[in-house]
């Protein structure tokens, strides 16, 4: 059996100092978001916990789906990178960016070249290109996708093009042969309405399409910090599209508390088992001592 845990939407904390320079662009509505909502509720030790919970699971490897930082500046994409060092081993964790890893004009490639040992694919990529990447973990096999890009103020947008449909869509093709379970990771999500038309992802329906002709086994996304489950028609059946609350929301705002997923995966091809236990914060927040990793578990089994 493999074990594959999931988080998302790290939002790494505390906001750094800016310069006047710095938030003469779009980071200054981000900026004003943060000290009005986001600071209220991303705070504390709740990702530490999180962490400290995913640890006790032993999961074989880690998928976390974008946004570790806020504003993308060069002082939050370095504090990742340590972050990543720190609890993450890359050959144990895949990444794929978020939109806020792309927050402004040069900020994605920043930031991928400084987290670049958790893109990295087991092969080189044609051209060395990061996106779709590929790692076989196991009997599974990682597609790591971005749809992370710069987008105007007050959009949170992403963009799923042809270039890397047609190149994801032949990497499920080859991993469907070689008798892998296909976990897609992905920031947006993929499904019509599960985003707000500002923070939808464009190319939704060519990633349909993808699904319909290669299919795939699961689909993770992050981006909407929810606890999510929708399915997609796959090539073989209805395809798991899970998304999961953002890892640092902690008590008392609108949207879930911090968790993570775990994805139990057995059988074969063709007879895959996937049970997938949805761990999140007790309801007392972070440090509880009836359960020292503050965690709960709620189980479903996909199919």
């Amino acid at each position: 059996m493999f074990r594959l845990a999931h988080i998302s939407d790290i939002h790494l904390g505390p906001m750094p100092r800016l310069s006047a320079a710095q938030l003469a662009s779009k980071r200054i509505t981000g900026y004003v978001n943060w000290h009005r909502n986001r600071r209220k509720h991303l705070f504390g030790n709740t990702l530490e916990n999180v962490i400290a919970g995913m640890r006790l699971a032993s999961p074989d490897h880690v998928a976390i789906t974008g946004d570790l930082v806020n504003l993308a500046t060069r002082t939050e994409i370095e504090a990742a990178r340590l972050w990543l060092e720190t609890h993450f081993d890359p050959a144990n964790a895949t990444v794929v960016p978020g939109n806020h890893d792309a927050y402004v004009p040069g900020a994605f490639a920043r930031a991928t070249a400084a987290w670049r040992p958790w893109f990295e694919s087991d092969s080189p990529a044609p051209g060395n290109a990061l996106f779709p990447g590929f790692r076989r973990r196991g009997p599974v096999a990682l597609i790591g996708c971005s749809t992370a890009n710069a987008t105007l103020p007050f959009m949170a947008t992403g963009e799923f093009g042809r270039k890397q449909a047609r190149a994801a869509g032949r990497l499920l093709e080859q991993a469907k042969q070689d008798g892998l379970y296909r976990v897609v990771m992905i920031h947006h999500p993929p499904v019509r309405g599960a985003a707000p038309w500002h923070k939808r992802m464009r190319g939704i329906s060519r990633f349909a399409r993808m699904l319909g002709k290669h299919g795939a086994e699961l689909v993770l996304h992050g981006h909407t910090h929810l606890d999510t489950l929708h399915h997609i028609k796959g090539a073989d059946g209805p395809v798991p599209v899970v998304g999961i609350a953002s890892a640092s929301q902690g008590p008392g705002g609108r949207k879930p508390l911090a968790g993570f997923n775990l994805f139990e995966i057995d059988g074969e091809p063709g007879n895959w088992k996937t049970t997938h236990l949805r761990m999140q914060l007790g309801p007392e927040g972070p440090g509880m001592v009836e359960n020292p990793a503050g965690v709960i578990a709620l189980e479903e089994t996909l199919g």
